[in-house]
């Protein structure tokens, strides 16, 4: 089973970084051995690329969530706490003028 899940996680993180003109390229390759149509290559060409985008969408939000989990078990500041910090140390140095 876990074999099958990293299978998928490859295939997936591959989607997300071929490029436009490498699906091209490997649809008209298809073509050419007549795996499949003109009409076809079309079609698998632009569901391959909505894929990759979909594919590379959801890996961006899978990275962001595991580098907040990460972050929040480590106990790091964040911007806002920082601000606030910097906010609470300006006035502090207003009253002591």
């Amino acid at each position: 089973m876990m074999d099958f899940v990293k299978k998928g996680l490859a295939f997936g993180l591959g989607l997300a970084v071929i490029s436009k003109e490498q699906v091209e390229k490997l649809v008209n390759e298809m073509v050419k051995k007549g795996e499949l149509s003109k009409e076809e290559s079309k079609d698998m060409i632009h569901q391959l690329i909505q894929r990759g985008e979909e594919e590379k969408d959801g890996l961006k939000r899978l990275v962001r969530e595991q580098l907040k989990q990460m972050t929040d078990e480590l106990n790091l500041a964040t911007k806002d706490d920082i601000q606030r910090l910097e906010q609470r140390i300006q006035n502090l140095e207003k009253r002591g003028e």
